[in-house]
């Protein structure tokens, strides 16, 4: 039997092995193997690291921000130094390729890298002469202790979206990885410890519901970022809010490219296909519909559908050859492959079909070969439910006015995106787009770390996005001070007798 890999809590800048509770098996997509547990803890782990946290605030919380942002560049160089180990364990844990894996890593430095300009995004405001003789300011302080709860499918990036930015805002921070990935977490949480991060700054915590509403109930956590399912995130935001906390809740979602006839074929396909088949689909800005307008179907479609049949579908911690991996359970590639033979049943017309690939070399592995259905219609299945993985539906409408409308009516809101080669087009889609983030010619809008994560609808649940300055905004809270000074004899209301 395969040593297992620790997985062990981090509370109050020590690692502690849990013993006697039940735990979630974290496997190896590629394989099926099971390479670590996940201890299911409870209640008591999260009074243990609030406590720890609520302890480290006072000090950490006046660390000037130059110094908060010294200690994050250590943290980057160190990742930096270690990132083909982490994009390695990202590959083993989750099943992305290494390619995939190495953009996991990446994006979430650049989100370290933005926390490091703290000494700027925390500047305030100030205007003399308010009124006469009187000055007022503003500042941001930090809430004090906060929490973050991340899923499975970005083990390095989610969890670097919360907390750098959190705690470079000076408030110390709860972190609860998904069950399922929880290894990442804890490895760049050591390099945390080894760049000097005080005891108690950041936790990170294992567990699943019950950890979950301890974080939403505990009156000392003062607000709680989450990525997740549509579902989840209501009920994150729903149960946050009645405990007195600042929610951010980002959610699932459905998003449409949008192709004109006029639309560069080449550029098109592969657009489409990293949209839909990347990670394996299973990221929440995948392309998962592709409105075809008038001929772009007999233009662009038969590039697509050829693209796709040569996608290497494999083992990705040990086939540098494979261009998509697993899926994250073999539940998840159940339900996928149900919801494939559901739609069809509906009348969709399967032009390449993943629900019976299969990996000589791993028959154990979670695999679903990319799958693209032609003419779905609205009231499908996989319209209407975020699949989470490999499954592109192909709609087609005659014009770009049904085509937005389409797009348009997810309840949804994430990600849309256009390809064409009018001006007019993209910028009327542009406008009238619904979705929070919006693409021209680029298949996967999600934007950099300087800009808010927008998702709108159902895809988010709260005010204030995760990243960029909604992210500063959402971690700290304003004071405003009216000032004035009085000189001699100024401002008497009384004369002396």
């Amino acid at each position: 039997m395969t040593k297992l890999i620790p997985c062990p809590l981090f509370i109050n800048g020590e690692w502690t092995t849990v013993s006697g509770t039940a735990t979630t098996p974290v496997h190896n997509p590629s394989d099926g193997s099971v390479i670590a547990e996940t201890p299911q803890c409870g209640a008591g782990v999260v009074e243990e690291a609030v406590a720890a946290a609520a302890a480290a605030f006072p000090r950490w919380s006046e660390t000037p921000p130059v110094e908060r942002a010294r200690l994050l560049f250590r943290l980057k160089v160190l990742l930096e130094d270690h990132f083909e180990e982490l994009a390695q364990g990202v590959t083993q844990e989750h099943g992305k390729t290494l390619t995939e894996a190495r953009g996991d890593v990446r994006r979430g430095l650049e989100n370290i890298e933005y926390a490091c300009g703290i000494p700027s995004l925390l500047m305030g405001d100030a205007l003399e002469n308010v009124a006469r003789g009187i000055d007022c300011d503003s500042i941001r302080q930090p809430l004090g202790v906060v929490a973050g709860i991340a899923p499975f499918n970005f083990p390095a990036m989610v969890p670097l979206w919360m907390w750098p930015l959190a705690i470079a805002c000076g408030n110390t921070f709860l972190l609860k990885p998904s069950e399922k990935v929880p290894l990442t977490t804890n490895r760049i949480a050591e390099f945390a410890r080894q760049a000097g991060l005080p005891p108690g700054v950041l936790n990170v915590v294992h567990g699943g519901r019950e950890v979950v509403d301890a974080l939403l109930k505990h009156p000392q956590i003062k607000a709680i970022s989450f990525v997740g399912s549509t579902k989840i995130a209501q009920y994150i935001q729903a149960t946050g809010i009645a405990h007195g906390k600042r929610v951010q809740a980002a959610g699932g979602a459905k998003n449409s490219i949008v192709v004109m006839p006029d639309a560069d074929v080449g550029p098109t396909a592969t657009g489409i296909l990293e949209g839909a088949f990347g990670c394996a689909g299973e990221r929440c800005m995948a392309g998962s519909t592709a409105i075809m307008v008038g001929k772009a179907a007999e233009t662009v479609l038969p590039h697509l559908v050829a693209a796709v049949t040569k996608i290497r579908v494999g083992p990705t911690d040990r086939d540098p050859a494979a261009q998509m991996g697993a899926v994250i359970t073999r539940q998840h590639a159940d339900r996928v492959c149900q919801l494939i033979s559901q739609a069809e049943g509906e009348g969709a017309e399967p032009l390449t079909d993943g629900r019976n690939v299969k990996i000589g070399a791993v028959p154990q592995g979670f695999y679903v070969g990319p799958t693209i259905l032609d003419r779905v219609a609205p009231g499908m299945i996989t319209m209407q439910e975020e699949v989470f993985g490999p499954v592109l539906n192909v709609a087609r409408v005659e014009t770009l006015e049904a085509a937005i409308e389409l797009a348009n009516a997810s309840p949804y809101g994430n990600g849309a995106a256009i390809f064409t080669r009018s001006g007019q087009a993209a910028r009327e889609f542009r406008h009238r787009s619904s979705a929070g983030m919006v693409g021209i010619n680029i298949g996967v809008p999600a934007p950099l770390a300087f800009f808010p994560f927008s998702g709108r609808h159902a895809s988010f649940f709260g005010d204030l996005h995760l990243q960029g300055r909604d992210g500063v905004a959402f971690f700290t809270q304003q004071k405003v001070t009216t000032t004035r000074w009085f000189g001699a004899g100024e401002g008497t209301i009384w004369a002396d007798k």
